[in-house]
């Protein structure tokens, strides 16, 4: 098999069920979920693998089912086959937010992306994660789309933040408040 096919020279690219311009509201939203799914593995790069093995794998699935995102996206009509991401899916972040939060000293005032390596690449799939749930709120605006999946991707950068801060809290480093903030947050209950 060869890698390139010569398809896209003109500007098109293939989508499940046909063919749209490769800068097709589409396009851009199932490819900012595959940038979000390489800066995942990238961040998995900068965590320790003894120490947060529990978080590779939650990370590892959460890399095959921001697959299953874009290949939800890339479908232009669920006729074509069942949609994959499922609302057990975005049920299943909401317990590892719940379980990683537990871990984390209470916050009261907003936190700064840094500290740690690991923490700052899982603040960075935060912020593409937002920018793909943009996406995927515009292309929903005039196409039908699997709504878990904005769901998914709602609370997707919901556990990146958790998990940003728990990787500080294990490696010794403390979230960087920002200083001129009030205090936003209530404690844990």
């Amino acid at each position: 098999m060869k890698i390139y096919t010569r398809t896209g020279d003109a500007g098109k690219t293939g989508v499940i069920g046909g063919r749209v311009d490769k800068d097709d509201v589409r396009v851009e939203a199932y490819g900012t979920v595959d940038e979000l799914n390489c800066f995942i593995g990238q961040a998995m790069g900068f965590l320790d693998a003894e120490r947060d093995a529990d978080l590779l794998a939650d990370l590892l699935q959460i890399q095959h089912e921001t697959f299953d995102c874009g290949s939800d996206l890339a479908l232009l009509k669920q006729e074509l086959r069942p949609y994959k991401v499922t609302a057990e899916m975005v049920d299943q972040l909401e317990a590892w937010i719940d379980k990683y939060d537990a871990e984390t000293p209470d916050i009261q005032r907003f936190i700064l992306p840094g500290g740690s390596q690991a923490s700052s690449a899982l603040h960075v799939c935060r912020t593409v994660c937002r920018r793909a749930e943009r996406r995927v709120v515009t292309l929903a605006r005039t196409q039908p789309i699997n709504e878990e999946v904005r769901r998914y991707l709602n609370r997707l950068s919901d556990l990146f933040f958790t998990v940003a801060r728990v990787a500080n809290h294990r490696s010794g480093h403390g979230d960087v408040e920002y200083i001129r903030s009030a205090e936003v947050f209530r404690r844990k209950s």
